[in-house]
């Protein structure tokens, strides 16, 4: 697979655009195919804002199925599960709590940690050769834990001491003043200076910018289809014409699965349903560093003059449409947590589908097919990923890896 080649990639989100942008570098022509009006509009548009390294665990782990039956029992959970006559939710859920232990979870986060890391040096290349206007910062990442024997577990399983530290909780609010009304129920935290926050949707923008500048590069609006071809290749259309190019790769969050089907490749993707809040929050309280509530399961970010607030994990939803229900909850339950953040003007609810594997591991791989590739599922860390995903995909268009899957 080694050389140049005209590749195609299905979806403009913050993967598909990651991935252009490393195969324009690596001297390829790359042709994108979004079927929305602009770039980064579904789950990439308003997430939560955290570029999170280090905290890039598998939400599959030893005694998750014990918290989250907690959780869908207790009223405003972080969670909801609505159950379906749908196989495909219950393959997916029997190969999450298959995932539910220590030992898978450790070799998963390391997979992701790796990627994760990779991302975060290659990204600050891309700023250096000029990649800005995003709203980056490095303020570092501050988790918070209410509960103590989480904290304790947090705090022992901290492997470089360099890069994560556990605070008390005066510790705490001494790192991140905002939070300061919080430290009577808070155990301790775990803070990462050298975490980073940014706006997706301006990193999307920014990349098609900056994409659009390089002659072998160019977006095409349409809708693709994929169906077997000949010669062990996939044929790809758009907009209901034969398209021809040498790869594709298949980088369109939940809509992927629904892509690939007609192949007869199943992946093993679940939209699992999250909401954010983009508020102006009243005058000194904006907080500086990145804070992750994480008994509740909600993350705090600052992007300019805004505070993004991103929570929520809905599984059985297949849409989304905004629940009034949940975004009251979630208004309540940061209202409660940190007064300051409504008040300076009215805040912007969002909801998106995050495409999730059941271990929280990317699929990054080639296929059965000798012209496609899959770059999906990448869950909650779609942000924190993109760039080590992409140099990943680069590897195996370049021959690096010979496997394949479906």
């Amino acid at each position: 697979m080694a050389g140049k080649r005209t590749i195609t990639i299905i979806g403009g989100g913050v993967i598909g655009l990651t991935a252009a942008h490393s195969l324009i570098g690596a001297g390829h022509d790359v042709t994108l195919i979004e079927r929305r009006a602009d770039v980064g509009q579904e789950a990439s548009f308003a997430n939560g804002g955290q570029l999170s390294y280090r905290y890039v665990g598998p939400l599959a782990d030893a005694g998750v199925a014990r918290d989250a039956l907690g959780w869908l029992l207790r009223p405003h959970s972080p969670i909801s599960l609505r159950l379906r006559a749908d196989p495909k939710q219950w393959r997916w859920l029997l190969g999450f709590m298959l995932a539910c232990n220590r030992r898978t979870n450790r070799k998963n986060a390391a997979i992701l940690l790796d990627l994760a890391l990779t991302g975060q040096a290659e990204l600050q290349d891309w700023r250096d050769a000029g990649l800005d206007d995003f709203l980056w910062r490095r303020p570092g990442k501050l988790v918070l834990y209410r509960n103590s024997s989480k904290f304790r577990r947090a705090a022992h399983a901290i492997t470089d001491p360099d890069l994560q530290r556990p605070l008390s909780p005066s510790e705490c609010v001494t790192v991140e003043p905002a939070f300061a009304g919080l430290q009577p129920r808070i155990a301790g935290g775990i803070f990462s200076p050298e975490d980073e926050v940014g706006d997706c949707f301006l990193f999307c923008t920014a990349l098609r910018k900056a994409l659009t500048r390089q002659p072998g590069f160019r977006v095409v609006q349409g809708e693709a289809t994929l169906a077997p071809g000949r010669g062990g290749r996939c044929a790809l259309g758009v907009n209901g014409r034969p398209f021809e190019t040498d790869l594709v790769i298949l980088a369109a969050g939940i809509a992927s699965r629904a892509l690939a089907r007609p192949l007869g490749i199943d992946l093993p993707l679940y939209g699992l349903k999250g909401y954010s809040l983009t508020t102006r929050p009243q005058p000194g309280t904006l907080p500086v560093v990145s804070v992750t509530d994480y008994d509740n399961r909600v993350v705090y970010a600052g992007l300019g003059d805004r505070l993004r607030i991103a929570a929520m994990v809905d599984i059985g939803a297949e849409d989304t449409p905004l629940q009034p229900r949940r975004l009251a909850e979630l208004r309540a339950l940061v209202a409660a947590t940190l007064p300051g953040a409504f008040g300076g003007g009215e805040d912007v609810p969002w909801a998106g589908l995050r495409p999730a594997t059941p271990t929280g591991v990317p699929v990054i791989a080639r296929t059965r097919y000798d012209n496609l590739l899959l770059n999906v599922g990448h869950g909650a860390l779609g942000f924190t990923l993109s760039v080590g995903s992409a140099l990943r995909l680069k590897e195996i268009v370049a021959g690096a890896d010979a496997r394949a899957i479906g």
